[in-house]
């Protein structure tokens, strides 16, 4: 089997300058965004001059919905790269997205919470798998924070007063 390994070397933090433009390109494209017709435009450079061919560009609304989302990430000071579901990441690439130490990652494999391969003595992880665990997380946390509020809210212990505010 063999599958597309990634470079997350090449992802790097936006700058200023590329997190305004990016904030201000999300803003504009995102007004276009509506149905789930594609969506056409020729390409500008800042002097004003069309790119050759100045034929209109065309794009499938569900692909013009992904740049916009990339742009919003990149708006809100994000790095971002794109990973093809076919890709395979070595356990350091998956602990990073995953956001948590590789001898975590390692535990979690061990307990068979992810599916790897093994390639001479490197473990290679589906980054599908490794996408769709991270998104299986996330859901937990949020259902447990919404449990815990709920909690709190039946106790009493909601308070909506500011806290270091002084009167």
């Amino acid at each position: 089997m063999s599958a597309l390994a990634i470079n997350l070397e090449e992802v790097h933090e936006p700058s200023v300058e590329e997190i305004d433009a990016a904030r201000i390109a999300a803003r504009q494209l995102s007004q276009l965004n509506r149905g789930n017709r594609p969506l056409s435009f020729v390409a500008r450079r800042e002097d004003g001059e069309t790119t050759e061919p100045a034929e209109p560009i065309s794009l499938p609304a569900n692909i013009f919905r992904v740049i916009v989302n990339m742009l919003v990430e990149m708006g809100n000071g994000n790095a971002v790269a794109v990973v093809p579901v076919t890709a395979e990441l070595t356990t350091q690439q998956a602990a990073d997205l995953l956001n948590i130490s590789r001898p975590h990652l390692i535990k979690l494999l061990e307990r068979e919470e992810l599916p790897y391969r093994m390639v001479g003595t490197h473990r290679k992880l589906p980054a599908k798998a490794v996408l769709a665990y991270r998104d299986k997380t996330i859901f937990s946390r949020r259902q447990a924070l919404g449990r815990m509020v709920a909690l709190d809210e039946e106790l009493g212990l909601y308070d909506d007063e500011q806290v270091g505010t002084r009167d």
